[in-house]
């Protein structure tokens, strides 16, 4: 028999897992827009021979300027048309990726709602900016002055050379400022990933805050962690400022060096002897493609935000995929078939924070009902938990059949009823289809199952299977949304019943009516219920007890 250990994670490959893809269409695009500079520059001069030569046609520079304008604009719309597409396809594929791994990961990850929400919805979209205008920028910013420099040399050579001169520093300065980015971009990342948790969270239990006067506490809470990610934004921006200075100064500098050079020459006034001879029209188009030389560089200096954003980004998404890994990664093959003896000796779970449950033993045979019993936060949810895959087992073994029991794939298998029960807006027929999308409708075997589990009373008093239904389940008691909920787990037909708690928030007579379903179903399915319904446990084969005493901080 195999055990189920999940220690830590395999050693894997130093590389992003989650590594943008490297699209050489924008890019192409790009340097497609700077070639046309080249005609723009090459009309401008020839503008400007024709003016001191009267003998030359004014219409070359015409085509030239309106063939250089149509060129800039048709590659300026597809190099941003086609990096967006890119950075949509790259998005797809981490949703595809990781919403998968977050899902039945959370509860082992010791992750807040608000922080998986912010990473599936909000981390992703941050990718944006890396995908569709950093990454194509900078292939064409390494290409661009190499491109326009390659244009000045037939014109100007030493103009040429004074530009690449001027590039070396540059790149340094840039390298600097970079590095120092990095790391304050990803401490905002964090920051303001883990202030997104912390609002989504304490949203969500409003009422308890209010209820135990904490608002004071909570309010101070959030406003520090606001705080922390205004103070790091700020340092991230000033980096930013730093290497934008960075930039103008050399991309002025360069200019000005180029014009002194070509003003000088054009009056004879240089202190050497010139180099190589320069007409006014060679010296105009040399100062037209000037500026151009640091306009990639400038467009990605402008988008070098986006790159610090991104990749925090990717290096979150990344660390949340490699925690998530050894749980949702199972090597074990999905259950085809209804465990008739499930087996679990010396079962640990622990969670990230230190708290370990355990070790945990029991002996379910099917069909029938067995129940895990013990005090409140000994842990019997987390045996649950850990029977779909979604929390983290250390130390023992889970056999069904005499087979190692496979996890979160034997899920197919299972029909769920929790605590906190979803509901979907709609009616109460569409939220109990729910158990079998698609199936033939038979709603005289729903109404029949509500009126067991002792529904019928809201039924008639709120218009039957029609009765519309919000996503908080409003005008709802907790214990009839925890009925629909069980009542859908029934209806799924599936031949393992996981229940948490599925008598509590209930009067006598109600619990009494959920126990005579419950003991008809364990009549041809294995039935397991977290409980502390003694009457229920009364009914089970076996007990599972979670000892109180056993569930610790090893921290």
């Amino acid at each position: 028999m195999d055990r189920l250990s999940h220690k830590a994670a395999p050693a894997r490959d130093s590389r992003p897992a989650t590594r943008p893809p490297r699209s050489l269409r924008p890019t192409a695009w790009w340097l497609t827009e700077s070639a046309g500079a080249i005609p723009l520059a090459a009309g401008l001069a020839w503008a400007v021979a024709a003016r001191a030569d009267g003998a030359l046609p004014a219409w070359p520079a015409a085509a030239l300027l309106l063939a250089g304008g149509a060129w800039r604009a048709l590659a300026l719309a597809r190099a941003r048309l086609t990096g967006q597409a890119a950075a949509a396809r790259f998005q797809h594929g981490l949703r595809q990726r990781l919403w998968p791994a977050l899902l039945p990961s959370r509860t082992a990850r010791g992750a807040l709602v608000g922080e998986d929400v912010h990473l599936a919805v909000d981390t992703i979209d941050r990718t944006e900016g890396l995908v569709a205008r950093f990454l194509p920028l900078r292939g064409a910013s390494a290409l661009g002055p190499l491109l326009i420099a390659l244009a000045v040399a037939p014109a100007s050579w030493v103009s040429a050379a004074i530009m690449l001169a001027t590039l070396v520093p540059f790149v340094f300065g840039l390298i600097l400022a970079g590095g120092m980015a990095a790391r304050r971009a990803q401490a905002q990342h964090r920051a303001l990933e883990r202030a997104s948790g912390l609002f989504v969270d304490r949203i969500a239990h409003l009422p308890l805050i209010l209820a135990s006067g904490a608002e004071e506490r909570i309010g101070r809470q959030l406003a520090m962690a606001t705080q922390d990610v205004a103070r790091r934004t700020m340092g991230v921006l000033a980096v930013a400022f730093a290497s934008n200075a960075i930039l103008e100064f050399f991309a002025a500098l360069c200019v000005a060096l180029v014009a002194v050079y070509c003003g000088f020459a054009l009056l004879g006034l240089l202190p050497f002897p010139a180099p190589e001879h320069l007409t006014l029209a060679r010296a105009f188009y040399t100062l037209a493609l000037a500026p151009e030389f640091y306009l990639g560089m400038r467009r990605l200096a402008a988008a070098y935000h986006d790159k610090q954003t991104g990749e925090a980004a990717l290096a979150a998404i990344d660390q949340a995929l490699a925690h998530a890994a050894p749980i949702v990664e199972r090597p074990a093959q999905p259950a085809t078939a209804t465990p008739r003896h499930l087996h679990g000796a010396g079962v640990v779970i622990a969670y990230p924070d230190g708290t370990r449950i355990g070790p945990l033993t029991w002996d379910w045979r099917g069909p029938g009902l067995h129940a895990v019993t013990g005090a409140t936060g000994s842990g019997k949810s987390s045996l649950l938990l850990a029977l779909i895959g979604q929390a983290p087992l250390t130390e023992g073994q889970i056999v069904a059949d005499g087979a190692p029991w496979p996890g979160g794939a034997a899920n197919a298998l299972i029909g769920w009823a929790g605590q906190a029960v979803s509901l979907l807006p709609g009616t109460l027929a569409s939220n109990l289809h729910l158990a079998q999308p698609g199936a033939q409708r038979d709603d005289a075997a729903l109404v029949d199952l509500l009126t067991q589990l002792g529904l019928g009373p809201m039924l008639a008093r709120r218009g039957g299977l029609a009765m519309a239904i919000d996503h908080r389940g409003a005008g709802l008691s907790g214990g009839e949304r925890r009925r629909i909920g069980l009542a859908r787990a029934i209806l799924s037909g599936r031949p393992f019943l996981l229940l948490d708690e599925p008598t509590a928030d209930l009067d006598p007579a109600s619990a009494a009516a959920v126990r005579a379903v419950l003991a008809r179903c364990a009549q041809d399915r294995l039935v397991v219920a977290a409980t502390h319904d003694a009457d229920l446990a009364a009914l089970a084969q076996t007990r599972c007890a979670v000892d109180a005493a056993a569930t610790r901080n090893a921290a």
